[in-house]
């Protein structure tokens, strides 16, 4: 498991970059929950955010890619408007405890992985 942030740091209704072993990530907290996500749109295979903090749109209600206009659930990945309609976010497993919010498993896996 990798450590990613004290619960504090990931606010409800926010969202946050990380980074680990060199691969971008992003967790949104929606009703309490940590959903994680590789950080590569699969319309272009780019990373959704112009800024670090910026995943969510302006209602805080769908992530968004800034470079395209798609629109992703938070709960589950899924591109329900632009050009990726029907694609999915690679989700990956986190677990929240008293210490923190941690990325599961001992590796983070191949891209198209879910």
């Amino acid at each position: 498991m990798h450590f990613l942030c004290a619960s504090s740091d990931l606010a409800e209704g926010h969202s946050r970059a990380f980074s680990v072993a060199g691969e971008p990530l992003f967790g949104v907290r929606r009703q309490g929950k940590v959903h994680l996500y590789r950080n590569r749109c699969p319309h272009r295979g780019i990373p959704l955010n112009w800024a670090p903090e910026r995943f969510l749109d302006d209602s805080a209600s769908l992530i968004h890619c800034a470079h395209h206009g798609a629109l992703f659930l938070i709960e589950s990945g899924e591109c329900v408007a632009g050009p990726c309609e029907g694609q999915w976010l690679d989700v990956l497993g986190c677990q929240e405890d008293s210490q923190g919010i941690w990325l599961s498993g001992s590796a983070i896996p191949a891209t198209g992985d879910q």
